[in-house]
């Protein structure tokens, strides 16, 4: 039986030999015409055949070099971006530093300056070292203190570092009172569903007494602690004890981890160092970024949870 399938083949190869024998004749042939003749056919070409592939050359050189442009200024955003972050922590470090500074010529001797560091270990989160110990002369339950206020309190004591907690520890406890000294009472940590949801709160306050959100509270001197370093800020009414107590959501002046650098008092410091920080309101490390960038400039803040305003962070029901 005959085969019918070699036909197509041959003629495309013959098809194919004849359309390069014609190609190889102009080619030949090309050689031999004149340079104004050649200029005529190639334009010829490419206005014809050759049209749809040349713009389309021209259309992938075009993309290659925006994806260059592209890649470029990407680079210099990513660039910028990260300068930008950099200054901004310089600026705010910078800003710290001469706070700081400006609060340990007040001191003076009493204080002794040191650095925070954060061991990052589980279980140590609400814990902190300081790079100063026995031999500077701090005790234990040595008040650590910053710009804004109180830091924390010394829990061990070694011969050249300290170990400290801040107010997000357990057992962190301090006898507080309104700045004015109207009130009194007892600061400690309310735990929360989780560690960023730890606050501060105010308990044992006389129920009669007229207390008023941004009222600074500081410590009393009643306990180990030095009377007159800001803590916190009233922030709300947190519940009542039938009617002869009151307790209160504590804004506190610095929130923990917040800390890079530090005065820690010394043996032998006075009893009341409320002179140490600037008259009037104090303000919180947030309020007082917002206020020296200006309005402008602030950083952004986010509306509170409405589940925390009317429940505390425990779950438990309390008076907004």
């Amino acid at each position: 039986m005959a085969s019918y399938g070699n036909e197509p083949e041959a003629a495309g190869r013959r098809r194919d030999g004849v359309f390069a024998a014609v190609v190889v004749v102009l080619a030949l042939s090309s050689a031999y015409v004149g340079p104004s003749t050649q200029q005529t056919v190639s334009n010829v070409l490419q206005s014809t055949l050759l049209r749809p592939f040349i713009a389309m050359q021209v259309t992938v050189s075009e993309a290659r070099r925006r994806a260059g442009e592209v890649d470029a200024l990407t680079e210099r955003v990513d660039s910028l971006t990260a300068l930008v972050v950099t200054q901004g922590s310089l600026v705010d470090e910078n800003r710290t530093l001469r706070r700081l500074l400006e609060l340990s010529e007040r001191a003076g001797p009493r204080f002794v300056p040191a650095t925070v560091l954060r061991p990052g270990t589980p279980g140590s989160q609400s814990m902190f070292i300081v790079d100063v110990g026995s031999r500077d002369g701090v005790p234990v339950r040595a008040a650590v203190v910053g710009p804004e206020g109180l830091v924390g309190v010394i829990q061990e004591v070694r011969a050249e570092s300290s170990v400290a907690l801040d107010w997000s520890h357990p057992d962190f406890r301090a006898s507080a009172m309104l700045a004015d000294g109207t009130t009194f009472g007892i600061i400690e940590r309310r735990r929360g569903r989780c560690q960023e949801d730890d606050r501060l709160i105010l308990s044992g306050t006389a129920y009669a007494t007229n207390i008023l959100p941004g009222m600074v509270v500081v410590t009393s001197g009643l306990g180990v602690l030095p009377r007159g370093i800001p803590i916190g800020k009233i922030d709300r009414l947190l519940d009542t004890e039938g009617s002869w107590r009151k307790s209160f959501w504590i804004e506190p002046m610095l929130e923990p981890g917040g800390a890079t650098h530090v005065l820690v008092l010394t043996e032998g410091s006075d009893d009341d160092i409320s002179g140490l920080w600037p008259d009037g309101p104090l303000e919180t490390r947030e309020e007082s970024v917002a206020r020296e960038r200006g309005p402008g400039d602030a950083m952004p803040t986010f509306p509170r949870d409405s589940s925390r305003t009317e429940r505390d962070p425990g779950g438990r029901d309390g008076p907004s």
